[in-house]
């Protein structure tokens, strides 16, 4: 397993992490045997945004004597006292649900609480006025809650509730089907979309990844819009790459699924090529870099998609990233212009031109 440091915070975040959206249809039993299994397998980071109300007693006793391995995203809004999962911004019903979560979870403390499932400003409007945000806030000034996070597919109201400087954590969904505009959740443009990641970055939000699969469509050749299935490595690296990602979370339904997953660690950088999605990738976003690496090995030497990646958030305003350009062992200075980038690069950018804007821009 591999960890990244949260931003904002001490934690070291598996970057493989387990949702729970439907590993509640399985047996108690079942549910137990999956989460020892993550946490054996070095998976600390887990989302409680669960299909199923029965995954909360399940994971109060696979953590019994081992919880403060596990760091849980907690979701208020997410309403569990019928039974079965509800969505509400009502206060009472958030803070019946929420007392009623930390009771079968057997904990008193939640580590991630988020904000759940805001994708219209009429929800995060009502989620102010019902006094379920000051709410949330509160928890956090008692040390109930130690982080805070929001949970959306829009990055307008992602950038909205960013503007409070409240947040530590966003859950976003990160995939090649939305950033391009393809499926129910492809809120935004591609160049919004790479905006928020690029902000979530220069802020020290961190994101954590939900539907890198789209519940398995990318994965299909005959459900997937490229029409040729990609690999979980694939889908786990494209969320990786991008800024501000900390975490991937995948909803395992069992334990092989999860050692689908896994797999991931075992992979080589070839298997992990995404570039396939240039065929999907819309006009007005070829020419733009997104840190594939499928121009690599430069016969320079360069870390082409980092050299990008530092250089496209200085461009936000990110003084951070400046920093960590001027540290690297070879920079834009040392392109020898031989092309090699360019004959790869499946998104068509100019990378000897880049190089140029790049050396200019940081002055080496």
């Amino acid at each position: 397993m591999k960890y990244r440091k949260l931003p904002r915070g001490e934690e070291q975040i598996s970057v493989i992490g387990m949702g729970s959206s439907v590993v509640g249809e399985q047996t108690e039993k079942d549910i137990i045997e999956n989460v020892e299994f993550a946490l054996n397998a070095g998976i600390n980071y887990f989302d409680l945004a669960a299909g199923h109300a029965s995954v909360f007693p399940a994971y109060g006793r696979a953590l019994e004597g081992c919880r403060k391995e596990a760091m849980l995203q907690v979701h208020f809004g997410a309403n569990y006292t019928k039974g079965e999962y509800g969505w509400t911004t009502d206060l009472n019903a958030v803070k019946k649900s929420i007392d009623w979560q930390l009771q079968k979870l057997k904990t008193d403390y939640i580590d991630f609480g988020f904000i759940h499932c805001l994708d219209e400003a009429a929800d995060l409007a009502a989620y102010e006025k019902n006094g379920v945000l000051d709410f949330l806030l509160s928890m956090k000034a008692q040390g109930v809650v130690k982080h805070i996070g929001l949970s959306t597919h829009a990055p307008e109201i992602a950038s909205k509730v960013l503007d409070k400087q409240i947040l530590d954590m966003i859950m976003f969904s990160i995939n090649p089907m939305y950033d391009y505009g393809q499926g129910d959740y492809a809120i935004g443009t591609d160049g919004e979309r790479q905006k928020l990641y690029r902000r979530c970055e220069k802020e020290g939000v961190a994101i954590s990844v939900m539907k890198p699969f789209n519940a398995g469509q990318l994965l299909d050749a005959k459900r997937s819009p490229f029409h040729q299935a990609l690999t979980t490595a694939q889908c786990i690296q494209y969320a990786l790459d991008k800024p501000g990602v900390v975490t991937v979370l995948g909803g395992p339904a069992d334990i092989p699924q999860l050692k689908e997953i896994l797999t991931y660690f075992d992979s080589s950088e070839e298997e992990r090529d995404y570039s396939i999605i240039s065929t999907l990738t819309p006009d007005e976003s070829m020419g733009n870099c997104v840190y594939c690496r499928h121009c690599h090995p430069c016969p320079a030497g360069l870390d082409i998609g980092l050299i990008n990646k530092y250089y496209d958030l200085a461009l936000q305003g990110d003084t951070l990233a400046k920093e960590h350009y001027l540290t690297l062992d070879k920079t834009a200075s040392d392109c020898i212009s031989c092309g090699h980038c360019n004959s790869r690069c499946p998104f068509k950018v100019q990378q000897m031109q880049r190089m140029d804007e790049i050396r200019n821009y940081f002055g080496k």
